[in-house]
């Protein structure tokens, strides 16, 4: 199945520093038909290098999306009974206005003159997209990593539009070790020479400084396990032992490639200002404990977490279901067995699509 995106153009939009962003633009696509009722939307939220392309073929590339092995007729996300939607978060570069916009003020990219922006701030601008589509309640709202963030942002912001949800590999703050690896990549992007300030549009792209910052948070996508299995030790190209600090072993070659692909497809200054958000994004700031925090929550919950993921590791979710629990919310929870690390959610989905297909046909005939 093609899949087009679309884009629709929003006079402003009021962001959490005070600053406001005119016009604003945001893309997405959709799968699946609305119902007569309008009560069979999902809202599907992408990772921090994703994109609205969650399912379906491309036409700009031939590649499907980054979901597609959950979204669509049987799947998952059934598209035979929910009309999906995804979109490309605020600050990104795939469609919705980021850094690599033009500044209607002055011509120009906006490069690093683009405002701060937050987890609410993506939020607030995927509601005023749910409110263009005519949608007055989401059936449920979901994401691993990133868009779990935004998927317990919205069941807290938005209660009252929002029926279930289902964060996935997330936490509701990033630890130390979380904001750390972000920093790493930042740094790596900054210290490239051809980042220039961020003023580098229509010159020479950061494309060393965005490889490697790609090449570190690959390693902590994957799991020990993972990474021995398909890798091991072993060598590229040659027999024995012989090191001229080229490719030597296969893992290398394999992070070399990832951080090349990416380059050609992010923009370095949307990588600063979205594991920035994800960075300062703490859902009990300022409401004392996570269980005040959630006190707002309507929704049902179904948290999944993965048994190899370090980089969320499940003792997040856990902490976040002991929260929603305390508040008496209806709560289900699986931690599922896996060797893919971070990346479990995205690669290993046979558990995950029994797990959601039931919560989903059950959250529905609930809402009907």
């Amino acid at each position: 199945m093609i899949v087009e995106a679309s884009v629709v153009r929003f006079d402003s939009i009021a962001l959490d520093s005070g600053a406001a962003l005119a016009p604003v633009d945001v893309a997405y696509e959709t799968y699946g038909q609305l119902n007569a009722a309008r009560n069979n939307a999902i809202l599907v939220l992408h990772a921090f290098s994703g994109d609205a392309h969650a399912a379906g073929i491309s036409p700009e590339t031939g590649k499907p999306g980054w979901w597609d092995n959950m979204i669509g007729p049987g799947k998952a996300f059934d598209t035979n009974k929910y009309f999906v939607i995804s979109s490309n978060v605020l600050g990104g570069c795939r469609g919705t206005t980021g850094p690599a916009s033009i500044n209607p003020a002055t011509g120009c990219p906006y490069g690093m003159s683009f405002p701060g922006i937050t987890i609410s701030d993506m939020v607030r601008l995927e509601k005023m997209l749910i409110d263009k589509l005519g949608i007055p309640r989401l059936l449920s709202v979901t994401g691993g990593s990133m868009g779990g963030m935004q998927a317990l942002e919205w069941a807290v912001a938005y209660p009252d539009r929002v029926v279930s949800a289902i964060p996935i590999a997330t936490t509701t703050r990033h630890s130390a070790q979380q904001i750390a690896f972000n920093e790493v990549g930042r740094q790596a992007i900054m210290a490239d020479p051809d980042w220039n300030g961020g003023d580098y549009y229509g010159k020479q792209l950061p494309g060393r400084g965005l490889a490697v910052a790609r090449m570190v948070g690959h390693i902590t996508y994957m799991s020990d396990d993972s990474m021995r299995e398909k890798f091991g030790r072993r060598l590229r190209g040659k027999e024995n032992f012989g090191f001229d600090f080229d490719v030597d072993f296969e893992v290398e070659s394999y992070l070399r490639y990832r951080g090349s692909q990416f380059v050609g497809r992010f923009d370095a200054n949307s990588y600063l200002y979205i594991t920035k958000a994800m960075d300062y994004f703490d859902l009990t700031n300022g409401q004392g404990s996570l269980a005040a925090a959630l006190a707002p929550a309507q929704a049902r919950f179904l948290v999944i977490s993965f048994s190899s993921d370090w980089l969320y590791p499940s003792y997040q979710s856990q902490e976040t279901v002991r929260a929603l629990r305390a508040r008496n919310c209806d709560v289900a929870y699986a931690e599922l067995p896996s060797n893919y690390g971070h990346d479990s959610f995205l690669v290993d989905v046979a558990e995950q699509t029994e797990l959601i297909r039931g919560f989903l046909a059950n959250t529905l005939e609930r809402a009907s």
